[in-house]
């Protein structure tokens, strides 16, 4: 009985050592056949520096009408690391004629990802005469 007792007490050391080992890691559970289609990236509307790169690269993007006719876009950006990274991001709107829109909404936004972690990077136009845009990632200091 008490070789049993010492046995279970290992054994439940033994797995909280395992899984508190594990705390950095990222599960993702989704299913295996999706429905949604994106477009793949070798886009020119996506400027990261080099340093961040090496870390955080963007790996997917969408476009939608919204409501109004308002363009939204949806970045993917995964953290390629093991470890924690963070980034600031500033979207770009354009008109028709590709004229910068100016809006106090241009500034950057910090965003901080886990190790292996993919993200999704969601914004909205301020107007509808945005045609389109340009999203510069750079690294937080």
């Amino acid at each position: 009985m008490k070789k049993n007792l010492l046995f279970l007490a290992g054994a439940a050391c033994g797995t909280a050592l395992l899984l508190g080992g594990c705390a950095n890691s990222m599960n993702t559970i989704e299913p295996a056949g999706t429905v949604a289609q994106r477009q793949m990236l070798t886009d020119k509307r996506l400027i990261t520096d080099t340093g961040l790169h090496r870390h955080v690269q963007p790996i997917g993007i969408n476009t939608a009408t919204g409501p109004g006719g308002f363009l939204k876009v949806q970045v993917e950006v995964q953290n390629t690391t093991g470890s924690r990274h963070s980034f600031n991001y500033r979207v770009e709107w354009f008109d028709e004629n590709g004229m910068i829109i100016n809006s106090p909404m241009a500034v950057a936004t910090s965003r901080t990802i886990e190790g292996g972690e993919t993200l999704a990077i969601t914004a909205t136009a301020p107007t509808d005469r945005a045609k389109d845009f340009r999203i510069k990632f750079i690294e937080a200091k």
